[in-house]
């Protein structure tokens, strides 16, 4: 999972690039990118390490001009080496920078097709660089010196007929402006925003809203999927639909974990859509385990605070801060290797005994994915004093692999693969566990945007919303993905099949 951000405006944008970036920060914690255009010139610094640790007031200086794109990281197969950083460059035609959240799963033919008829060389294992040389290919088709904006849409429009998977894209053209596009599925999250100053109007494109709020400028709509947004250096606004046949699924998983909760994606607000799942999973306790004896409800920090406190109200139970998060650990299921991830559970959360102390607890997690961390903080509890610990997950079981840009494991690493309910709660030790049903999850999002009719839901019923995905394409994953091939620093960073993804 990966942040995307892109502006034009009419004084220096370093900054709020780099603002936006920053608030985009829990999408990628592994690298940053910054690229200007000033003039015939494009500036760019990036390198692995949070945005406040890339960019340096030295950097920020010569990051000049008035229309920029940025970018955050997160590492999934292939290198986090920070030649994998973004944005990506090709300097043909005009020069072409680009940035990319979202996974393309006919990488590998890209790649192929790529080098057969257009003789170009892919350098890293990133998906983006080569969907940046398919852009700048079918852009190279106009063979004019410069590009009208039907030419630019029209190169969009080529670019979706031949690439399959989730993508949400901003790119600068030297001499021309901004492009911003997104998948025809609407996988990845892509908004708009703008701001009205004395020189004119400004433009801003970015993963999530908050980007968009707190740098000062208005939220105006998400992107749609198939639409591409282009913004000349003028500050002329065109934007055009550019798929045959859009359709709108989001991935549920962004509401469930990924966005911030005062983000807006898809006209739903990720707070509320929190709020009504934690209304459901309260109603399913209400209705299906109402002979369990739960003294108080405890979140697991931070996505599950919003959905523990809307349970507690549906179920008259007290809800209580059991656990204190250093704020200065990442997440722990993107980390490589079990014992890294194990060891970081006990750096990232201290238990308050008193909220735990000789107390039926109900935990409550946005989410299990190798169920690693949940028996971690099973256990912390019970080590605090609590008599009995039931576990609840905002989320249905996780039994698939996502292929859409979400570094989740490989499915022999997902605790929810192969099994039911009962024997996941056996192996996580909880005396209970508690899932929500992929029905309620869906209406809680859905609820607040009815015009959404299906949601990108893979990971959890298997069903691949692209439907270019069988069982070759998971196992190369899987071979990828599966610790083993983490651990391993001199992977072969070269091989087609393994690649980046939303890099």
């Amino acid at each position: 999972m990966c942040g995307v951000v892109g502006i034009v405006g009419n004084q220096p944008v370093n900054q709020a690039l780099y603002d936006g970036l920053t608030m985009l920060q829990h999408r990628g914690q592994d690298a940053a990118g910054i690229m200007t255009i000033d003039g015939q010139t494009l500036r760019l610094r990036k390198s692995n390490g949070l945005v406040r640790d890339v960019f340096h007031t030295r950097h920020m200086r010569r990051l000049s001009g008035n229309m920029g794109i940025g970018h955050v990281r997160y590492p999934t197969a292939g290198t986090s080496s920070s030649a994998e950083a973004q944005p990506f460059y090709v300097n043909s035609p005009f020069g072409i920078a680009m940035a990319h959240n979202g996974n393309l799963t006919n990488a590998a033919d890209l790649q192929a097709a790529l080098f057969e008829k257009a003789r170009r060389h892919i350098n890293t294992s990133s998906d983006s660089e080569i969907l940046l040389n398919i852009f700048a290919y079918e852009l190279m088709e106009s063979k004019q010196l410069e590009l009208s904006k039907d030419e630019i849409f029209s190169a969009v429009a080529r670019v979706h007929e031949q690439v399959r998977g989730a993508y949400g894209v901003v790119a600068v053209i030297i001499g021309h402006g901004l492009v911003a596009f997104r998948d025809p599925h609407g996988i990845r999250p892509l908004a708009l925003g703008k701001r009205e100053t004395p020189q004119g109007t400004e433009y801003m494109v970015a993963s999530e809203s908050v980007a968009i709020d707190g740098t000062g400028f208005t939220y105006e709509r998400d992107v749609e999927p198939g639409e591409a947004i282009y913004i000349s250096e003028q500050g002329e606004f065109f934007n055009q639909q550019c798929a045959a046949n859009p359709v709108h699924n989001p991935c549920i998983f962004e509401y469930v974990y990924f966005a911030r909760p005062d983000s807006t994606i898809d006209g739903v607000s990720v707070y509320a859509s929190r709020i009504n799942m934690g209304r459901k999973l309260g109603e399913k306790i209400q209705r299906e385990y109402a002979d369990i004896d739960i003294d108080v409800i405890v979140p697991i920090p931070e996505t599950a605070c919003d959905i523990a406190l809307e349970m507690s109200r549906v179920l008259n139970i007290p809800y209580r801060q059991g656990f204190v998060k250093n704020r200065y650990i990442g997440r722990t299921f993107i980390m490589p290797g079990q014992t890294q991830r194990r060891k970081s559970v006990r750096r990232k959360l201290n238990a308050i005994s008193a909220e735990f102390k000789g107390k039926n607890v109900l935990l409550v997690d946005d989410s299990i994915v190798r169920g690693t961390t949940s028996e971690q903080i099973i256990e912390m509890a019970r080590e605090a004093g609590a008599k009995n610990v039931y576990f609840a997950s905002a989320a249905p079981e996780i039994r698939y692999p996502n292929v859409y840009g979400i570094d989740m494991p490989s499915a022999n690493e997902l605790i929810g693969f192969g099994r039911e309910a009962d024997e996941i709660g056996a192996i996580i030790k909880a005396d209970g566990l508690i899932y929500q049903d992929l029905d309620d999850l869906i209406a809680a999002v859905k609820s607040e945007n009815e015009s959404l009719e299906k949601f990108e839901t893979s990971v959890f019923n298997g069903e691949y919303v692209t439907g270019d995905i069988n069982q070759a394409y998971l196992d190369r994953l899987d071979a990828a993905r599966n610790d083993s091939a983490r651990a391993d620093d001199d992977q072969d960073s070269t091989n087609p099949e393994l690649y980046n993804e939303g890099d």
